[in-house]
């Protein structure tokens, strides 16, 4: 796999492509935070989850079609990161 950073609006999103499966990751939060206009990390991932948990109480079954990879975190650290394709 192969990490890299896209860019969307001169914001930073952490992708990785998977070259078994033939398609880019993006990670969720990062997607989040250019939506949501919001620069603070902590904020969005705090969005993410709780969007995250109302859909899974709803049934909605596209909360399940996300993944977690391993992304390089701000702090320079490798860290779980919930990640989803173009679907």
């Amino acid at each position: 796999m192969m990490n890299t950073l896209k860019l969307f609006e001169d914001k930073k999103i952490r992708a990785e492509w998977d070259a078994d499966k033939e398609k880019w990751f993006f990670s969720i939060v990062d997607i989040i935070a250019v939506l949501t206009e919001q620069e603070d990390f902590q904020t969005a991932r705090k969005y993410w989850n709780k969007l995250a948990q109302r859909l899974r109480e709803e049934g909605n079954e596209s909360v399940t079609n996300y993944h977690q990879l391993k992304m390089l975190s701000s702090d320079g650290k490798m860290r779980l990161t919930d990640v989803a394709d173009t679907f």
